[in-house]
Formats: structure tokens, sequence, C-alpha cells
């Protein structure tokens, strides 16, 4: 880590440690409910959204969290769905190559954003089958928010 700031390595060997074995609505209500729980210890403004393919499993609007949150995880989300990777390393592959997302991307960026806050669900055998995704801090914040859960919840007792 640089100033704080994942690299491309960190961020790739993240999304490797914490695939699953299985992921299904009572484990969205659980990883959902880790993030809140996290969310309220620290006061943070934030949306969060959970899904399974094309399917909301959980969403929550914590105080101070608004409209334009759920905008920007609309955008962030269809970038992990786009490139199957989290939206924050997504915009740090453009930054690492001197450029950003907006300016070379060529997506529409009222649809796309690689702003950190997304991250793909992804299953052993199955690949990315769906996204995890905060908004309403800094984006590494948001990032950084979503691997805590997802940590969290790869280190429960399952059944």
């Amino acid at each position: 880590m640089s100033n704080g700031v994942p690299t491309i390595s960190e961020l790739i060997a993240q999304e490797r440690r914490l695939t699953l074995p299985r992921f299904g609505y009572d484990d969205a209500y659980a990883l959902g409910g880790l993030l809140v729980a996290l969310a309220r210890e620290r006061h943070a403004p934030v949306a969060i959204d959970i899904r399974r393919g094309g399917q909301q499993l959980f969403h929550a609007a914590l105080p101070g969290s608004s409209a334009d949150n759920d905008a920007w995880i609309d955008r962030k989300r269809k970038v992990v769905e786009r490139y199957g990777e989290s939206s924050y390393l997504v915009g740090t592959r453009f930054r690492a190559k001197g450029t950003t997302f907006e300016e070379s991307s060529r997506l529409d960026l009222d649809t796309y954003a690689a702003h950190g806050g997304s991250f793909p669900i992804a299953v052993e055998g199955a690949g990315v089958i769906g996204s995890v995704t905060v908004s309403g801090l800094p984006q590494a914040e948001d990032h950084a928010l979503v691997v805590e859960a997802l940590e969290q919840f790869t280190a429960r007792p399952r059944d």
C-alpha cells in the first residue's frame, strides 16, 4: 500500500481471498446486516446494496444517505458487472496507466463510475455472480468498508 492506497496487486489479492463457497438469500441478509452494523458503529451516512444477477437481495439506507447514493451504487455496480472486478480496482488500473476511467473508458459516465465501493461477489467454480456496494464515504473508505465486512463474513462459521 502506498500512501494508504492499495496497489493493483493488493486489490486483486483481496478479490481472490474473498471468493465464497456459495452465496444465497440468507448470505445476502447476513452480509447486509454486517455492513449495517459496521456503518452504524461509525455513524457512516451510507447506502448499501447487495445483488445476485439482476436481483436486489438487500438494500439499506442509513441516516445521512440520500437518493444520490443510490445513483452512485447503480453506476459503481455496473462497472463490476461489466469488468468482473471491483469498481476501485478498475479505476486504479486506469490511474496506473496515467489516465482516468472518465477520460479513457469510452463509457457513458451517467451509467458507469469506477469509484471505490462496489465489490464482486465471486463464488468458487462459478465466478462473479453479483455485487456488494456501499456509497456515502470517500471511495477508499467505501471500498474498505465492503472488504472489512466480507472478511468478517468469510470468517464466520457456515452450516
